[in-house]
């Protein structure tokens, strides 16, 4: 009886092990619909999303080179780098970045310089227009007007005078607080954040 046991064993064995090989594809035909599916929903909460409010630019070094302004846009401090378009096929056309002084954010901004008229438009990403700017540049080189939603709504002034060559242009924030500012005395600072602290 023993023998006849042991010979019935094998099958049975075999059998487990084929429901857990279907169980292993069943559970492997879920992920890979889960996998699947996950980047189509993900996409399509993206499309109804309303674009990044803040810039995640950083200056180009190619911008430095151009003529500088300092001044205000409301009431915020920037710092805009503006100049002529090279190699470009129109000769009005120019561009830049401007960045707060109190964060640091970089915009982008592109446009054309007919005489005295600056029209250009702003992007907080490189790909979306953020703005609008319609000023003028007076003798001295100084350039005012007023910032507008792509809309043409909420007119911000502007009042931008230029920076002399050589001349140091106002300090910039990295938006970043200092991490001894942050930190508790006894402790440190755990990726920016001030209230997990190692050491103690």
């Amino acid at each position: 009886m023993e023998a006849v046991t042991q010979a019935l064993r094998p099958p049975r064995a075999a059998a487990r092990r084929g429901s857990a090989v279907k169980a292993r594809g069943w559970i492997a035909a879920v992920a890979a619909a889960v996998v699947v599916w996950a980047p189509v929903a993900a996409h399509a909460q993206d499309a109804g999303a309303s674009p990044p409010v803040s810039s995640t630019l950083k200056p180009n070094p190619e911008f430095a080179k151009l003529p500088q302004y300092v001044g205000t846009l409301g009431k915020r401090r920037i710092v805009m780098r503006l100049g002529a378009k090279t190699g470009d096929d129109d000769p009005s056309g120019v561009h830049g970045e401007y960045q707060f002084t109190d964060t640091g954010e970089v915009i982008l901004i592109a446009g054309d310089r007919a005489d005295a008229t600056l029209e250009a438009e702003d992007s907080n990403d490189g790909t979306h227009i953020t703005g609008n700017w319609v000023g003028t540049f007076a003798e001295d080189g100084s350039l005012s007007g007023e910032r507008m939603e792509p809309d043409d709504s909420n007119p911000v002034p502007f009042d931008l005078k230029p920076l002399d060559r050589g001349a140091a242009a106002p300090a910039v924030s990295t938006g970043a607080a200092p991490a001894s500012a942050s930190a508790p005395k006894g402790g440190q600072a755990v990726n920016g954040v001030s209230n997990l602290v190692i050491g103690q």
